[in-house]
C-alpha cells in the first residue's frame, strides 16, 4: 500500500506541475486585446480543511497545493448559507447571478433559475467576445439560465447528485438550448470526475490555435457523496489512520431544525467513532481524486499555450460537517459548512499569498468582470475582491451574515461568530471567539463576561437582516423562512445557551 502511496501522489505531483511552476506574464498570449482566460473549477461539499497547503497535513492534495502557491488564497472565504436542504442549488445560483440569498427569484425546495433581467457571471463574458464552456454539475439551470450563459460545452449533470459516481444521466451542449430530460444520455464505467476532466482537456485542446479568450466553468459534483473513488485513492486512506476531529460528538446536543435530512442520515445515530473515521477516509480519497483530475488540467492548459494569460479560480459551492457537532451534512451554518475555499491565480495576481479579510465566495463575480476589464451589470450585489488580491485593502467586509431556511442565522466579524437558533418555539444561542476556539467547541454565550460582545453581535445581526431583505423579500419562498424565524426570535423572550461536552471523545 506504501508503493500505491507514493506512486499516485508523486504522479498528481508531475501533473500540471509544470504549469503551476512556471512564471506567469502579463502578456496577450491567448487572448484578445489582452483579455484573461479564465479557468473557473468548482467542487461540490468540499471544506477549507481539505487542503494540505491551507492546514491539513493529513490528506494529499499536490495540485491544489500548487494553485495555493501560485496565488492567492482567502482563509476566511465563505458562502451565505442556504434556503433549500440542498444547500449547493443556491449557493451556485448566488455564484452565477451575483445576488444574495434573500434576493434570488424564482426559489423552491429544490432547485430554481435565474431571471432573464439578472446577466450570469459567465453570460457577461459571452456577450463581451468570450467562448464559454461548461461542463459537469450545473444544477439549477436546466430551464433557462444555462443555455444564455454558456456557447459550448459538454457532459452536463442537471441533478443536485447522481445516485452513483459512475453512472451519469449527462445532457450534450445543445445549441438551442434544449436540456430536457429526454437529452440525457446515461454515461457508465467511468467516474465522474474523470468524465469532466476529459470534456475539460478536448475543449482546451480546441482553444490552442483560437485567439478567442475562453471563460471555462468545470463544475465537478464530488466530494459530495455518494464517496466511490478509484481503489488506489481509497488506498491512500485507511479509516483506522484517520483521527477524529476535536469537535466530534455522537449527536448535535439540541434541534437545530434538520437533523433528520438525508445528508445527516449517511451515518447512523448515534455516530460512531469508526464510522465517522471510515467518512472522513472516503472524503479524502475523493478529494485526492478531485485532485489528479485538476492537475490533469492544469497539464492541458499548459500544452495549449493558454496558461500564461489565464486567470484560474477554485473554489466550491459549501462545506461539510463529517461529523464534527455530531453532524454529517451541511445544512448548519457552523464552520465547517459555511467556510470553503477560494484560490485566485493569473496574470498580474501575487504568487503564493494569503488574505485574511471577510468575504464571500460570490464577490468574484464583479472581481472577474473587473480583472478581465469588462462590465459588472449593476444588478450585482457582492463586492469585487481585487485591491485585496493585490494587497491594496486592509478590510474587505466588517462582518458576515448567515442563514438556514427557517432555523438559524448567524454573524460574525473578525473574532466573534454569533449563531442564533429557532426552532419549533424554542430559542438556542450559540457565541464563539474563533481565534481561540476556530472548532466552535465553547460556548460563550452564558458567559457574563461576554454579554456585551454578545448584545453587539445580536444588534448587528438586527441590522443586517433589515439591509438584506431577511423576512422582507418580494418573494415568497425566502420570505417565508424569514418571517418564521424572526417572528419566533421576537416572541420568545428567553434564550437557551447549550454547551457542548467533548470531554469523552478528545482522545480518539
Amino acid at each position: 500500500m506504501k508503493n500505491s502511496i507514493l506512486s499516485i501522489s508523486a504522479l498528481s505531483l508531475v501533473i500540471g506541475s509544470s504549469a503551476i511552476e512556471c512564471d506567469r506574464k502579463n502578456g496577450d498570449s491567448g487572448g484578445i486585446a489582452g483579455k484573461p482566460n479564465i479557468l473557473f473549477i468548482f467542487t461540490d461539499d468540499q471544506s477549507y480543511s481539505t487542503i494540505y497547503a491551507l492546514g491539513n497535513t493529513k490528506i494529499r492534495t499536490p495540485n491544489l497545493d500548487k494553485l495555493v502557491q501560485g496565488g492567492v488564497s482567502f482563509r476566511n472565504a465563505y458562502i451565505m448559507g442556504g434556503s433549500s436542504p440542498a444547500v449547493c442549488s443556491p449557493s451556485r445560483a448566488s455564484l452565477f447571478s451575483g445576488l444574495t440569498l434573500w434576493n434570488l427569484e424564482n426559489q423552491g425546495i429544490y432547485g430554481f433559475e435565474i431571471s432573464e433581467k439578472h446577466k450570469t457571471l459567465p453570460q457577461v463574458f459571452r456577450e463581451n467576445g468570450y467562448i464559454t464552456f461548461a461542463t459537469g454539475k450545473n444544477e439549477p439551470g436546466r430551464e433557462g439560465h444555462f443555455a444564455r450563459s454558456f456557447s459550448d460545452g459538454d457532459k452536463i449533470l442537471f441533478r443536485g447528485m447522481t445516485a452513483s459516481q459512475y453512472r451519469l444521466p449527462l445532457c450534450p451542449f445543445s445549441s438551442e438550448g434544449n436540456y430536457s430530460r429526454e437529452k440525457e444520455v446515461i454515461h457508465e464505467g467511468k467516474h465522474s470526475s474523470e468524465v469532466y476532466a476529459d470534456a475539460t482537456i478536448r475543449f482546451l485542446e480546441e482553444q490552442a490555435d483560437s485567439e478567442q479568450p475562453f471563460f471555462a466553468y468545470v463544475a465537478f459534483q464530488t466530494p459530495h457523496d455518494p464517496r466511490e473513488a478509484p481503489a488506489e485513492f481509497h488506498e491512500m486512506y485507511r479509516a483506522e489512520d484517520m483521527k477524529l476531529p476535536p469537535s466530534f460528538l455522537p449527536e448535535h446536543p439540541f434541534d437545530n431544525g434538520m437533523l433528520r435530512i438525508r445528508d445527516e442520515n449517511l451515518a447512523g445515530f448515534p455516530r460512531t467513532p469508526d464510522e465517522v473515521r471510515k467518512h472522513i477516509a472516503d472524503y479524502y480519497a475523493m478529494v485526492s481524486h478531485d485532485d489528479y483530475q485538476v492537475g490533469r488540467i492544469l497539464d492541458a492548459l499548459q500544452k495549449s499555450g493558454k496558461f500564461d494569460n489565464t486567470i484560474i479560480v477554485f473554489a466550491s459551492d459549501n462545506g461539510l460537517a463529517v461529523g464534527k457537532h455530531g453532524l454529517m451534512g451541511k445544512q448548519n451554518v457552523y464552520e465547517h459548512s459555511v467556510r470553503v475555499p477560494l484560490v485566485v491565480s493569473g496574470p498580474g495576481i501575487p504568487r503564493g499569498e494569503a488574505r485574511d479579510q471577510l468575504c464571500y465566495i460570490y464577490d468574484i463575480y464583479p472581481t472577474l468582470c473587473e480583472r478581465a476589464g469588462l462590465p459588472t451589470p449593476e444588478t450585482v450585489q457582492f463586492k469585487t475582491l481585487n485591491n485585496v488580491i493585490d494587497g491594496k485593502e486592509g478590510v474587505h467586509r466588517e462582518y458576515l451574515y448567515f442563514a438556514f431556511m427557517s432555523w438559524q442565522r448567524a454573524i460574525r466579524n473578525g473574532q466573534f461568530k454569533l449563531i442564533e437558533y429557532c426552532v419549533n418555539g424554542s430559542r438556542f444561542t450559540q457565541l464563539f471567539d474563533l481565534k481561540t476556539d476556530p472548532g466552535e467547541m465553547n460556548n460563550l454565550a452564558g458567559n457574563l463576561e461576554y454579554a456585551q460582545q454578545l448584545n453587539r453581535l445580536r444588534s448587528l445581526l438586527e441590522l443586517e437582516k433589515v439591509k438584506l431583505n431577511d423576512g422582507n423579500t418580494p418573494y415568497e419562498f425566502t420570505r417565508k423562512q424569514g418571517e418564521e424565524f424572526w417572528n419566533t426570535f421576537y416572541s420568545v423572550e428567553k434564550s437557551e445557551f447549550p454547551k457542548f461536552n467533548f470531554d469523552d471523545f478528545n482522545n480518539n
